[in-house]
């Protein structure tokens, strides 16, 4: 199954609702597949109205063309702040910012890396991890999720006034 052009069907199906699908990850099953699904909304954070609406219109869609073998449990979501990179471009829109990357096959001995994107020219990703730069063209990647910053995000516990760190209260 072919899931860049399935996501690619998905987007046009959604477009009315104003959500694209960014990708779709098949997870086969001896007993019930998962087909999921996620989506962006331009401007937006995609909410629980987004998906019902979307699980509604891609179901129809599924029901009638049947492009996925057998049985399966359709999941649609957000991407979330570890939001999942399916394509070059998608790299290229969060350049600058630390991804996991799993790779097909070793690159210089590892196919797992962690780091920042550099650059992304036409399908060719440049990825700076451990002080080193690895290229690697995008059909080298299984997958790959942005690493969130929690700090910018306001989830890293900050001191309280008037207390200094490392000290503890005395009796």
């Amino acid at each position: 199954m072919d899931t860049q052009a399935l996501a690619q069907r998905f987007t046009e199906v959604l477009a009315d609702l104003g959500l694209e699908c960014i990708g779709v990850e098949f997870t086969p099953s001896q007993g019930q597949s998962t087909l999921r699904v996620y989506l962006d909304a331009e401007g937006r954070e995609v909410n629980l109205d987004d998906c019902e609406a979307a699980s509604r219109e891609l179901s129809a869609m599924l029901d009638v063309e049947d492009p996925v073998p057998g049985h399966y449990v359709l999941e649609v979501s957000s991407p979330g702040i570890d939001r999942p990179l399916f394509t070059a471009a998608q790299f290229a829109k969060v350049s600058g910012t630390e991804v996991k990357v799993l790779l097909k096959a070793p690159l210089e001995g590892r196919r797992r890396l962690r780091g920042k994107v550099i650059s992304v020219d036409g399908e060719r990703i440049s990825l700076e991890a451990e002080g080193k730069t690895f290229e690697f063209d995008h059909d080298a990647v299984e997958s790959a999720r942005v690493v969130p910053d929690w700090a910018a995000l306001g989830y890293v516990p900050q001191p309280k006034p008037g207390k200094k760190p490392g000290k503890k209260a005395s009796k």
